[in-house]
């Protein structure tokens, strides 16, 4: 490339640097939070263990400070100032924790293989994501632009499990094994649901002129969705205390206490041994 060439794409990467809309913080920086934030909230793992009580207001003065900073490059699109942002976030946090020993107990008593909520809490990943996905929530909620969705994504790369930060999720929520489940945008989810590795909860069309609409189903109370359900669209409802069994694919609404199964012919054919 000749030094003409150069300052032309200098000249070009510096225009479009000047129109991005946002400013962004780090992956690294929103992983570290998020991480950090499930630590102080649950400091079971040896790497962070739990401190004296004197020590836990400075904690937790970190993290106020590290948003901060990281809500710093979006300033120019905040609707609030940073401190009321500030404040509504860590003022919903007691309410998150409880939510999510709700969801740790729910993974805890629901899965045979859990020996305790400790084990759930440090090592299961569905967990992580649905920890995640609460504080991610809440930013949205609060007004904050693309840092929730961040979080989200750190989470599904280190999980597989993608769950955007606006879909709607109630209490006792349990993911079992995890990879590869998504949860769209505008999903609505119940208490007490369970959702089995692969479900995918999504839209039937993926037009942008769409984008408003409610375009994930609504998944009510009590309702169990086994491994690679594929359940679409916004007006698809499942009825509370329903069953989705494995590899099902549903458009349409389904009623309370329904079955819903995939059916598939398996044959099983014996050889007859060859004799010698």
């Amino acid at each position: 490339m000749t030094t003409n060439h150069q300052n032309q794409f200098l000249q070009r990467l510096a225009a479009q640097n000047e129109r991005y809309r946002y400013q962004l913080p780090s992956r690294h920086d929103a992983g570290k939070f998020i991480q950090g934030l499930i630590n102080f909230l649950f400091p079971i793992s040896k790497d962070c263990p739990s401190c004296p009580s004197k020590d836990i207001a400075m904690k937790y003065a970190d993290l106020r400070n590290s948003l901060d900073c990281m809500l710093e490059p979006l300033l120019p699109e905040l609707e609030k100032s940073k401190e009321e942002i500030l404040d509504e976030v860590f003022s919903q946090i007691p309410d998150i924790y409880e939510k999510l020993l709700m969801d740790a107990k729910s993974i805890t008593d629901n899965d045979p293989a859990s020996v305790s909520i400790e084990e759930v809490i440090s090592v299961y990943p569905g967990f992580m994501a649905i920890a995640t996905y609460r504080f991610a929530n809440s930013f949205a909620l609060c007004g904050i632009p693309l840092l929730p969705r961040m979080l989200t994504e750190f989470a599904h790369s280190q999980t597989g499990i993608d769950i955007h930060p606006n879909a709607t999720i109630g209490h006792s929520f349990f993911i079992d094994h995890g990879t590869g489940v998504v949860i769209g945008e505008t999903t609505h989810i119940g208490n007490n649901v369970k959702l089995y590795q692969g479900v995918t909860l999504g839209a039937t069309h993926v037009s942008k002129s769409l984008a408003s609409r409610k375009r994930h189903p609504t998944i009510e109370d009590n309702v169990v969705v086994y491994a690679n359900a594929t359940i679409l669209g916004g007006e698809t409802v499942i009825g509370h205390d329903s069953i989705i069994g494995g590899n099902a694919w549903l458009v349409r609404s389904v009623p309370p206490f329904s079955q819903v199964y995939h059916q598939s012919k398996i044959e099983i054919r014996q050889q007859t041994p060859s004799v010698t």
